[in-house]
């Protein structure tokens, strides 16, 4: 990108920028990130394909499959529209990505290298994910956990729910953040299960970037790095690792460690894993601590529910993308009853308690945690409220 268009993208970004100085509305938040889009170069937008040489010896870790094909290689016979709506996703993290590396947050702005204020690195974010998919010509509408309505986005074909930077609360302190992304065939996103999707992705913005990535119609999880040293394969995405199982093993992320004061199963749970020396494995960004499962290939994510801290994880947005991502990685996934991916979407804000992980692990979560429908009462006086036996 050259120092010209580095400018107007800044520029545009200013110029709205006092929109988020306090509370707005929806409709405030929606005209300042449609004024952005409209102000990026055209050249910013999409990525177009690359022929790159022939796959390399790079490798993150031996797989039954060869490594080192770009993105645009490993979709070429995928569906065309779904082809510039995957790419148009990676364009977009490319993009977040540089941001995250080089803005000074904090916890509700961030500033540049000149020390000018900009927008929150969310909102940046939010508006970079959707001129990309308003850019590719293959999405009928998108959904952001920012704004949480379905806005037509000019295209057909496939409709994208995210959350633009999942675990922006903890950006300031540099841990890893990163970017949900479900894809599901389609002019709605209400309506829909995991089953339903064509794609889902996670990418992970840390001292590597990365993006983890799942089809429908593909086997396994397939993960990609964005190179970036300067080398003949600077900038482009390449893959660098393919899941395909998540064994027994003693590590846990332990999400909503408060509803342990009032959900019994999760108390005795914990003291389970506490008795039996289980690695804690925990940031407090849901995006690394489930991509770690893919990585180390074992261990559990869970996130209960209880009275009095009641389940916050969204459906559409974090769950059921993520939930895809680890059953086509050989793992399981429950709501406490049943797979994650049986959810169906009644509205774009709908909430569920998870587990992700190896199947014994999910299955003590269900047999000891289990459904979170006697949990769904209000406060301590309620009658069906009982304190955790320790």
């Amino acid at each position: 990108m050259t120092a010209m268009l580095r400018l107007a993208v800044v520029a545009a970004l200013l110029a709205s920028a006092a929109a988020f100085t306090a509370p707005a509305s929806l409709s405030t938040i929606r005209a300042a990130r449609n004024a952005a889009i409209s102000a990026r170069p055209a050249g910013l937008r999409l990525a177009s394909p690359v022929r790159a040489a022939k796959p390399g010896a790079l490798r993150m870790g031996q797989t039954p499959s060869v490594m080192g094909e770009t993105i645009e290689e490993f979709v070429a016979k995928d569906d065309p529209k779904l082809q510039k709506v995957v790419l148009g996703l990676f364009s977009a993290v490319k993009e977040i990505a540089y941001k995250v590396r080089t803005a000074s947050c904090e916890k509700s702005s961030c500033f540049n290298e000149f020390g000018d204020e900009q927008l929150a690195i969310d909102i940046l974010a939010d508006n970079i994910l959707f001129a990309n998919l308003k850019a590719c010509g293959a999405c009928e509408v998108a959904s952001s956990e920012e704004t949480p309505t379905e806005d037509p986005q000019g295209g057909t074909g496939f409709s994208v729910a995210f959350d633009p930077l999942d675990g922006s609360s903890i950006i300031d302190v540099n841990f890893s953040v990163g970017t949900i992304c479900g894809i599901w065939p389609g002019g709605t996103l209400v309506g829909v299960d995991g089953h339903d999707m064509a794609a889902s992705l996670i990418s992970v913005y840390g001292p590597r970037t990365t993006i983890s990535i799942a089809w429908k119609d593909k086997p396994y999880t397939h993960e990609f790095l964005l190179i970036d040293d300067f080398s003949g394969n600077h900038g482009k995405w390449l893959r660098t690792n393919e899941f395909t199982a998540i064994n027994e093993g003693k590590m846990v992320a332990p999400g909503n460690l408060r509803s342990t004061q009032d959900n019994p199963g999760y108390m005795k749970l914990w003291n389970y894993w506490m008795e039996n020396k289980y690695q804690l494995r925990y940031t407090g960004g849901m995006v690394p601590d489930v991509n770690q499962l893919l990585i180390k290939g074992k261990g559990i994510f869970v996130n209960p529910t209880s009275p009095a801290a009641p389940a916050k994880l969204r459906v559409l947005y974090e769950v059921l993308p993520m939930a895809l991502l680890i059953e086509k990685a050989g793992g399981k996934t429950t709501d406490g009853k049943g797979s994650a991916l049986d959810l169906k979407t009644v509205t774009t804000e709908d909430r569920t308690q998870v587990a992700f992980g190896s199947a014994k692990e999910v299955d003590r979560f269900n047999d000891w945690v289990g459904w979170a429908e006697p949990f769904m009462v209000t406060s301590k006086d309620d009658p069906n409220w009982k304190k955790a036996e320790k």
